[in-house]
């Protein structure tokens, strides 16, 4: 085995050691700096990666799910090393004519100048020594992921059906996704309260009309509620308060017909509900969390030095979660007597199957899953996170709230 290899595993067991120090790590990024200053000069750290992706797509992993978890467990810029090395996998294996769109969407997130590790230290414009950690602990990252559930083919199960059967455009009305989302982000941007609780409003219309809609037409075209239907994703949250983040993504999915489970180590929530819910949901959440992080940000300043630490703000999200949670249920309790005026005793029956169908793929998915206690949590931030909620704006006193689908 080449030194320049031989050394780069053995840095590589060394990163994945709990607790090991830089000073050990540079021991061994001294002896690679010897033999090639010029980082991954013969391609070795390149080889190791490529042999490394096939094995952890086989495990359910995707781009983007990697390129988070190295962000979050080494750092950005070893993130944008690993987006290389996907990249420049992809395009020698032409993912963007054989992949299911939602890979190709990600592998799109992932673009940039680099294709390779060497490629990548050159774009970056750091030390040698520098670019060397970094690989190390990335190589000694993906060597210890554990096996994830498989939401999408990997490569080797691509195929002709796969790439027919990948649009959501067919399950998903796209224009009227594209004009709530049109609206969220008008809403998320303008400065005026009115305008932005008019906006968010109309959202929820179009949100509510379009899931209890998507559902009626299913039963009245005689597919079996749910049948084929249900779909899973993963959402990345990143820190500080990952965990707490997550509850305001449980909040969301429980009110609008989605299951949600945490992977909580790697900041990882997996969503499974019908295609439009999902959509929905990935919507709501990223308003939320902009609402609930400027609540917090003014609530902070208020509560003196407590706003400052880790329980107070922990507190805050939680109970704005909770909050937000009873608001969104209600709203959807709302939107179904309504659409019972409409369609009658045949909804309640269609929405029951649905839901059915997620819990019965839930079950499938994750055999063994179990709920997470509380944590501890500062009450002054608590309280506060509540009265945020109270305040964020859902619009639900001028339309059609959300429905479950």
């Amino acid at each position: 085995m080449d030194d320049v290899l031989r050394l780069l595993m053995a840095g590589a067991r060394l990163a994945a050691q709990p607790g090991v120090t830089g000073q050990e790590l540079d021991r061994v990024v001294d002896r690679l700096l010897l033999r090639d200053p010029a980082v991954d000069s013969h391609g070795h750290a390149q080889e190791v990666l490529l042999e490394l992706l096939p094995v952890l797509w086989e495990g359910g992993w995707q781009p983007a799910d990697l390129t988070h978890v190295v962000r979050r467990k080494v750092s950005a810029r070893a993130g944008r090393l690993v987006g290389a090395v996907i990249t420049g996998q992809a395009a020698a294996a032409d993912a963007a004519g054989r992949a299911p769109r939602a890979w190709t969407a990600q592998l799109a997130e992932l673009d940039g100048p680099a294709r390779t590790v060497a490629g990548w230290w050159r774009a970056e414009q750091i030390a040698p020594a520098a670019a060397w950690r970094d690989v190390l602990r990335v190589v000694g990252l993906l060597r210890g992921l554990p096996r994830l559930e498989q939401l999408l083919p990997p490569p080797s199960g691509w195929s002709a059906a796969v790439l027919a059967d990948s649009g959501w455009e067919e399950a998903v009305d796209a224009r009227a996704l594209s004009r709530i989302r049109g609206l969220l982000a008008k809403a998320e941007s303008t400065e005026f309260e009115a305008e932005a609780e008019s906006l968010t409003a109309k959202a929820q219309e179009l949100m509510a009309r379009h899931a209890i809609d998507t559902a009626m037409l299913g039963r009245r075209a005689g597919a079996p509620a749910g049948a084929g239907q249900v779909q899973a994703r993963r959402l990345h949250l990143d820190d500080p308060h990952a965990e707490a983040k997550a509850a305001i993504v449980q909040a969301a999915g429980s009110a609008n017909g989605v299951r949600v489970v945490l992977l909580p180590a790697f900041g990882i929530a997996t969503l499974v509900g019908m295609p439009g819910d999902l959509d929905v949901v990935d919507l709501l959440v990223t308003s939320l969390l902009l609402q609930s992080g400027r609540a917090l940000a003014d609530a902070v300043p208020l509560a003196g030095p407590r706003g400052r630490s880790t329980a107070y703000r922990r507190g805050f999200l939680y109970s704005y979660a909770q909050r937000i949670e009873e608001r969104l249920t209600a709203a959807r309790d709302s939107a179904r007597r309504e659409a019972t005026a409409t369609y009658g005793s045949d909804l309640a029956p269609v929405l029951a199957g649905r839901q059915a169908a997620v819990d019965r793929a839930v079950e499938e998915l994750f055999p063994s899953v179990r709920r997470r206690s509380g944590r501890t949590v500062d009450p002054a931030g608590w309280h506060a996170g509540r009265r945020a909620a109270d305040a964020a704006d859902l619009g639900t006193s001028r339309s059609a709230p959300l429905s479950s689908g």
